[in-house]
């Protein structure tokens, strides 16, 4: 059984009971965190006149180490075969990316993210881009190659957990 006090967020300047990584504070501030970019994100499709999942296939596209294919992208969202197709008319049809037919196969479609809609990006969340150089000034290099560590090591924790049931 929690008592009140074990599900009261503590700030980052009150001591943890159990050390410096006690797991509720990680917990609180990553879903701050994720809060306060999901705000952000929500602002950006407002803008756009487009739906957040678009705006989350629009950063998977952004951060694929190569083009997407339309069952990568359902793969990595969750999403139906047709939701996908939903998702990806409407950034077609706002510029934000393009499909394209480049191997042997013509069956492959990859999609890629416009040359345009990185600019429109890049000029909304500029607010973030400056708060995270603000945070970042705020920590030594060894400190920041270690957060980056924890954040790496988050998201592969986190892309190797199952997707969560409907």
């Amino acid at each position: 059984m929690t008592s009140a006090d074990d599900r009261t967020p503590r700030s980052p300047a009150s001591p943890p009971e159990a050390g410096l990584a006690d797991l509720q504070a990680f917990a609180v501030e990553l879903r701050r965190m994720n809060g306060e970019i999901n705000r952000m994100t929500h602002g950006f499709a407002a803008h756009q006149q487009l739906h957040p999942t678009d705006v989350s296939a629009l950063a998977a596209i952004l951060d694929a180490p190569s083009p997407l294919t339309p069952g990568a992208l359902r793969e990595h969202l969750g999403l139906t075969s047709g939701a996908v197709t939903a998702c990806l008319d409407r950034l077609e049809r706002a510029g934000h990316v393009r499909r394209a037919r480049e191997s042997a196969d013509r069956r492959v479609v990859h999609v890629h993210y416009e040359p345009s809609a990185r600019t429109a990006a890049r000029d909304y969340f500029m607010p973030l881009a400056e708060a995270t150089a603000r945070a970042r000034a705020r920590f030594s290099e060894p400190e920041l190659a270690t957060v980056l560590r924890f954040l790496a090591a988050m998201n592969e924790e986190l892309a190797g957990l199952p997707p969560a049931r409907r």
